[in-house]
Parts: structure tokens; sequence; C-alpha cells
């Protein structure tokens, strides 16, 4: 039998050949594409002759597929993308490619977008692990986990659970999703999409024909849910949202009564995180997952690394490593989980800085700031009277955090940073990690002394 080949005889070029580009390109010209690869890096390049491919700088071709964070209009738009625009080529996010390849092949493995400015890892994960309890068969990826167009194809019965972000969201076309979530929305990546308009409109790309899962938690995202045209089902980590799903004090529940008490589930703390459960829910329940099921799942679910991930206890000081806490709305969250705490941050910062935080400021016993945003925002705590101190890096801020934490009685040290990661590290992974590894030093050293 010969292989599947749905995209036989398509052109399709590729720009972007690291961890979501190369396996498309790669499936692609399994997939039966005349696939032209390129990438701006000469390293990336050779893997790509590497393994196969033609390694061109594209200019004639149907489609293009192009890596997220290459922008593709605006002053700094990439000249292929500029060619596509003057051929009329459309581009294209891999999750595209993937929805198209797997409907040509005949399967009609139901697919499941989540999306939002915050939260969307979290209510991928705990879906995955919900369905993964209840025995189905599943495949998580695209923004959190493998590309998309690394993923398998999945019979009938089977369902994708797919993190979309902005980026990608912007570059659907055809692709249709089953269900999707929109949890939240808050200014963001503003200098790829312009204002909060362009970013809400590309984030609601993935709720075209399904049933939708919408945050009640923020009036950019009820504006959303307002305008969807389908079934919209609601959620909110705080009140109640009849025909949804949603927190009553720890309990989650529906119109049905409670699903789950969240005090037994350590690893989804504060009202974001009930907001979190109740998509996970919310989108179960669509499934046809039974409610014992979830609860259970919830209860039993581990967590991912850099959210509020518990490192190490030293001496009574809890490390917390929030390291994904690249906005200040998501540090708000992890902050307002927690009375008293020394707080690690800084980086690459955001619109607007940390002035959004200033209710919780109080909260903070001391905070320790690094990298480029840490003039700023010591200028900010200053003009609230809460004690900082300039500490420049990861390093020097978890050295001076233990003291810190003692001498003021403090229990938690939040590395929750509202900023990029960009000036010192090479994403938010890495410097969680670095984190990581700097407290299991400093805990060796401790025990030792």
């Amino acid at each position: 039998m010969s292989a599947p080949r749905p995209f036989a005889g398509q052109r399709i070029a590729v720009l972007g050949l690291g961890r979501a580009g190369l396996p498309a390109a790669t499936r692609l010209a399994e997939w039966g594409a005349h696939v032209t690869a390129w990438d701006d890096g000469a390293a990336a390049r050779d893997a790509a002759s590497g393994a196969g491919l033609t390694v061109a700088v594209p200019r004639d071709f149907d489609a293009l597929l192009i890596s997220p964070g290459i922008p593709h209009r605006g002053p700094k738009a990439h000249a292929i993308a500029l060619r596509a625009a003057e051929i009329g080529a459309p581009i294209l996010a891999d999750v595209e490619l993937l929805w198209r390849g797997v409907r040509a092949l005949g399967s009609k493995a139901r697919f499941v977008g989540i999306t939002g400015t915050n939260g969307k890892s979290t209510t991928t994960a705990l879906l995955d692990h919900i369905l993964r309890t209840a025995g189905r068969t599943v495949a998580t990826g695209a923004n959190l986990g493998p590309p998309a167009m690394a993923m398998p194809v999945l019979p009938d019965g089977g369902t994708y659970v797919l993190e979309i972000s902005s980026y990608s969201a912007e570059r659907l076309d055809r692709t249709r999703f089953d269900l999707a979530a929109f949890l939240n929305l808050s200014p963001d990546h503003l200098d790829r999409h312009g204002d909060m308009a362009g970013y809400a409109a590309a984030k609601a790309t993935i709720l075209r024909d399904a049933v939708a899962v919408i945050g009640m938690d923020d009036d950019r995202s009820r504006g959303v849910g307002a305008a969807h045209r389908g079934r919209v089902i609601p959620i909110s980590g705080t009140n109640p949202q009849p025909g949804g799903v949603w927190a009553e004090g720890t309990l989650l529940r529906d119109d049905g009564g409670p699903i789950a008490d969240l005090r037994d589930a350590p690893a989804l703390p504060g009202a974001h995180n009930a907001q979190n459960a109740a998509a996970a829910a919310a989108l179960a329940l669509a499934l046809d997952v039974p409610r014992a099921t979830i609860a259970g799942a919830i209860r039993t679910y581990p967590g991912l690394p850099h959210r509020q991930e518990r490192v190490a206890t030293i001496g009574g000081v809890t490390f917390l490593n929030d390291s994904k806490a690249t906005n200040a709305d998501s540090a708000a969250v992890a902050m307002a989980c927690h009375d008293r705490f020394v707080w690690i941050a800084g980086g690459v910062p955001k619109a607007g800085g940390i002035a959004p935080l200033a209710p919780l400021f109080p909260r903070i016993a001391r905070a320790l700031l690094i990298g480029e945003a840490a003039p700023a925002f010591a200028a900010t705590l200053a003009a609230h009277g809460t004690p900082h101190e300039v500490v420049g890096t990861l390093d020097g801020a978890v050295a001076a955090s233990l003291p810190a934490a003692r001498a003021t009685g403090a229990a938690v040290v939040l590395l929750s940073p509202a900023c990029a990661s960009f000036d010192q590290f090479s994403g938010f992974e890495a410097r969680g990690e670095a984190f990581r590894s700097l407290v299991h030093h400093l805990h060796q050293t401790a025990e030792a002394a």
C-alpha cells in the first residue's frame, strides 16, 4: 500500500526551520508536497539539507508555512512573507496544515483549541490529563508540547488538544475546531497585532463554527462571548455561570451540582486556576467524560513546570518557580495566592510595567529586581514605599532571597517576573530551569552548613 499523500502536487514553502518548522517541512514532504525550505540561520539550513529537504529562497509557491515568531506584515515583515502577499499565496500555521492533512486522510478526530493570554497551558495540560484518565485516545501539542505537524494522525474517536497562540491563530484559514476555549484577554503581543482589537481578533479565529467555552472573568472575553454566533459555555473562577461551569468557593460546579473540590487539587491554587479547571471541566463534559472521572483527574493533576512550581523548602521558606509569568496579569494571579513573599521580578518589560500590580504591593516583603526592567520597576516600587533592591541577575536574586525571607518573616520566595526573559535567557523555560538549579544549590549549601 502506498503512503498517504494528502498534499500531493502542492508547492509549499516553509520559512523558519526550528522546533516547529523542520518537523512540518519533513511531514509535508512525506505527504506529497513539493517543499522548499528556508531559514535565515545557516545551521538550520544545514539540518534541513541533512534531512533531505530542498533548501532555497522560495519564489513561487501555493502556500507559505511560516514559524509563529516571524512577522508576516508591518515594517518587520520577512521578505518571503512579502513575496507570498505579492503572488497571493496564503500564509498558514502548522495547525492549519495538520487539520487539512487529517481531514484529507478521512479522519473525523475531534479538534479542541485552547487560547487566552494566560492559563492556556495549564488548561491544555489539565484537559489532556482528564482525557487520558478517561482512557481516551488523545494527542496534545502545538504551542505546548509537540509541534502540530509532529503529531500522529488519530482515528475517528481520537481528540486533538491544541494550545493556540495568537501568532498561530491569525494564520488559520480553513481550520474548524469542534470545541474552542477562549480563557481571558489582557494586553500582550501588541507589537505584533497593533492594538487590543487586533489581538482579540487573532485569538477569536479559533472560535469559528465551534462550541465556545468562554471565560467570563474579564470584560474583553465577555465581549468576545457576546459576539459569538454559536453555542457558548460560560466559565468563571469566581462567579456563578448558569449553563456553564464555575467555582463557588472551593467547589467546582455546574447546574447539576458540585464536580470537584479544588482544595483536593494542590497543583491548581488560586482563582485563576479555578477558572482553568472550569474550562477543562467544561470541555471534558462536552466530550462526554463522566463527572466522577473529571473529579478524580483534577485531584491527581500534577501541574506544569514554571507555573508556581514548588522547587524546595529551605528552613521553612518555600521557593516557587513561576517563570511563565511573562506579563503583569500573569504575575498578579500568582502574587494573589500568597499573603507575604519575597518577590523576584524583572527581565524585558511589557507595556504598562508593574503599575497594575500596585494593589498587591503590600504583600511584598522585599522585591529583588533583575534585568532590563529593574530600574523602572524600582522607581514604581519606590513610589509606593515597597521595599526593594536591584540585584541585576537571577543568581544574585536567589542568593539574596533566603536572607531577605528570614529578615522579613516571609514564608515564600516567588519568582514571578512579570517580564519576558530574553535579556538574560533564551526563554521562560531556561529562566525557570536556572532558578530551579540555583535553588537546589542553595538548598544543598544550607543543609551542609
